[in-house]
């Protein structure tokens, strides 16, 4: 018998085949994007874009409806000392919403630590430094606790922060017995307690140091989740956890760690917070968690996680400065203010949606 020939049709066929898959993908990986796919990637690429964009048409439209009223250097940096302190809170807030949490416990934590301060030095006579120091170990502590729940426990960090809300805003008010430290009695015995609400000035402009401290809190923590291995577990846990834990991040002590940290920008708040209305107030600040998500969400960063730029927080909370401030210099009803940065919320997190079904 003769030995079968080998077939070579068999290898032809084959490689007519894979030549012709080869040319597919090819195909299909050289296709032009339109317009809108490349808009909608740039977005997605800089999350950043849209608050600068939105920002920038609203000061746009609020300089032309008032003119130089609005474009004055003392206006527009009166819109910086308006949100510093849901600037600082906001840069809190967006470290936890990145690891795709939410801490509804900023504003009360950010009271806390200011109280704390305050009784600490008048009530128990410690220098104001140290008193500083243990409003700061206060906040710290809260978001520790916070961390704690949510990573090792594994309880939901919306139950857990807003059951530590309460438990704060109840001992806030336990603690201080309702009393406020006037603003003269800071002055002639702690003015350390104020430095934030002092101000430098360049011509019609004025800066407050809590405006300084809110601009380089963020620039700090921009270069930190941009540029450093920590930066990226950050964004790396709130994008799925799962898959970073099999490339080795420790995600339990990552969320504690930004919680921790959360807690101690809070603290910094409320020692902003005395500088800006110059006293130590137990029932100040009430409404920060919530405008401090607002500043999150208009600044384009993913209740999902995993997605978002600290620049965009403060382009969300200085629109929130620019429309308050531009209503009410039009002399409009504040209630309109609310109606528009309503709009703004829905709108953002419908755009996020957009972009992340379209370009993700």
């Amino acid at each position: 018998m003769q030995p079968a020939s080998p077939d070579t049709r068999a290898p032809q066929e084959f490689e007519k085949v894979l030549g012709q898959s080869s040319t597919e993908v090819a195909s299909f990986d050289n296709s032009e994007r339109t317009f809108l796919q490349r808009f909608q990637h740039f977005l997605h690429s800089n999350p950043a874009a849209v608050p600068l964009i939105v920002l920038i048409l609203s000061i746009i439209a609020f300089g032309l409806l008032l003119g130089g009223k609005f474009f004055s250097a003392f206006t527009l940096t009166l819109i910086l000392q308006q949100v510093a302190i849901v600037g600082i809170v906001g840069a809190a807030q967006t470290l936890v919403i990145i690891t795709a949490g939410i801490d509804l416990s900023v504003g009360a934590i950010m009271v806390l630590s200011s109280v704390v301060m305050g009784q600490f030095a008048f009530r128990y006579g410690l220098p104001p430094e140290l008193a500083i120091l243990c409003g700061f170990a206060v906040g710290a502590f809260c978001g520790f606790i916070n961390g704690v729940l949510v990573a090792k426990m594994k309880l939901p960090p919306f139950i857990v922060t807003l059951g530590m809300w309460q438990i704060v805003l109840a001992s806030n008010f336990l603690y201080s017995a309702n009393e406020t430290i006037r603003s003269q009695d800071i002055a002639a015995d702690a003015p350390i307690l104020q430095f934030f609400g002092e101000s430098i000035r360049f011509g019609g402009a004025v800066f407050t140091y809590g405006v300084i401290a809110m601009v380089l809190l963020v620039a700090l923590l921009w270069y930190v989740l941009n540029h450093t291995a920590w930066g990226r577990h950050v964004y790396a846990v709130g994008d799925d956890p799962d898959a970073a834990e099999l490339a080795g991040v420790n995600v339990k002590g990552m969320l504690i760690a930004v919680y921790t940290c959360s807690g101690l920008i809070c603290a910094l708040a409320g020692w902003a917070l005395i500088g800006r209305i110059g006293s130590v107030s137990p029932t100040a600040g009430q409404f920060a968690n919530i405008e401090s998500i607002t500043a999150v969400v208009i600044g384009g960063i993913s209740l999902f996680g995993g997605r978002g730029s600290i620049l965009g927080m403060l382009f969300g909370a200085l629109i929130v400065g620019v429309f308050s401030l531009g209503l009410r210099l039009i002399g409009t009803d504040p209630q309109w203010t609310y109606l528009l940065i309503g709009v703004l919320i829905i709108s953002a997190v419908a755009i996020d949606q957009w972009i992340r079904k379209v370009a993700g």
